[in-house]
C-alpha cells in the first residue's frame, strides 16, 4: 500500500476485505505465484537423471523452415533446461492438436473466423505469398503472371491457410483454372519438384527463405501484397500457460526483431 499509494484491505471487525484497486492487484499477484509455481515445477523436473521441462508447439510450414530454426537457437539460449516438441502441418490439423491439448500454441497465419472460436490469436509479423521458380526458368525472361497458365503449378490445397488469399490474388488478376495443378504445401516435394522442373510454386515466403537467399529458387517478379496477412500466436483461451512459453515467446519476438520481419 506504501508503494502504490493506494488502500488495497479494509479492516473491520467483520474481517478483512479487498478496495477497488486491491481487487486488480490481487488479480495481477496471482498471476505472478502461478508463474513462479511454474518455474519451481521446472526445476523440479530436472531429477538425478536429467530430465528436463518439455514444451509442446505446432507451426505451419512456413513458420517452420524459415523463422522457427532460429528461434529455438534463441530459446535454447533462453532455456536451456528446456525440451521442445515441434509438429507441423495444415492449419485445420493444428488446430485441432491445440484444442485436445496435445500442443500448447500454434504459430501460423490467422484461420478463418469459425476455427478461431476459443482461441487467441497474437499477431507476431506479417507474410506474403511468393511465386518461384529453378534458376533459368523461362518465365523469368518476360514475366507476366497471366503466363502462369502454360506451366505445371504447385497450388495451395483446400485446408491451406493461404489457399483464399491465392484465390482472390489470381481472380483479381483475370486468372481462373490453371491447366496442370499440383496441390500440396509440403516443402520437401515443393523444393525437389520445382528445382527439377518448369513448375511455378506458389508458397509462402516463410517456406523458401533460404532457398531465395541462397539462389537455389528465384522469385517471380510480381507484386503479391494482395496475399498478405498476419502470422502470429494461436493458444487456448482457458489453457493456463506454462512458465516456458513465456521464454518460448520472448526467443521469437526477439527473433523476428533480429530477421526485420516485425517491419
Amino acid at each position: 500500500e506504501e508503494i502504490l499509494g493506494k488502500v488495497l484491505l479494509t479492516r473491520s471487525r467483520a474481517g478483512v476485505d479487498l478496495t477497488e484497486a486491491g481487487e486488480v492487484f490481487a488479480h495481477f499477484a496471482q498471476m505472478s505465484l502461478s508463474a513462479l509455481d511454474h518455474g519451481l515445477d521446472g526445476i523440479a523436473q530436472l531429477d538425478a537423471a536429467g530430465r528436463r521441462a518439455e514444451l509442446r508447439i505446432a507451426a505451419l510450414p512456413s513458420v517452420a523452415a524459415g523463422l522457427l530454426p532460429r528461434a529455438v537457437v534463441e530459446f535454447e539460449r533462453l532455456s536451456p533446461s528446456s525440451t521442445l516438441a515441434i509438429l507441423d502441418g495444415p492449419i485445420g490439423f493444428l488446430v485441432e492438436r491445440l484444442r485436445e491439448g496435445a500442443v500448447s500454441m500454434v504459430i501460423g497465419r490467422l484461420g478463418e473466423p469459425a476455427m478461431m472460436q476459443n482461441l487467441s490469436f497474437t499477431q507476431l509479423y506479417q507474410e506474403v505469398v511468393d511465386f518461384v521458380v529453378r534458376p533459368g526458368h523461362p518465365l523469368l525472361d518476360a514475366p507476366r503472371l497471366e503466363d502462369i497458365v502454360h506451366w505445371p503449378v504447385i497450388y495451395p490445397p483446400a485446408n491451406a491457410a493461404i489457399r483464399p488469399l491465392v484465390e482472390r490474388f489470381l481472380i483479381s488478376h483475370g486468372i481462373g483454372v490453371l491447366n496442370t495443378a499440383i496441390e500440396t504445401v509440403s516443402g520437401a516435394f515443393g523444393r525437389v519438384y520445382t528445382r527439377e522442373s518448369d513448375a511455378v510454386w506458389i508458397i509462402s515466403r516463410g517456406v523458401v527463405m533460404n532457398e531465395l537467399a541462397e539462389g537455389r529458387l528465384v522469385r517471380l517478379p510480381f507484386e503479391t501484397d494482395l496475399t498478405r496477412g498476419p502470422v502470429g500466436l494461436l493458444r487456448r483461451d482457458d489453457a493456463e500457460p506454462e512458465a516456458e512459453e513465456g521464454l518460448f515467446v520472448s526467443a521469437l519476438t526477439r527473433t523476428i526483431a533480429q530477421m526485420g520481419l516485425a517491419g
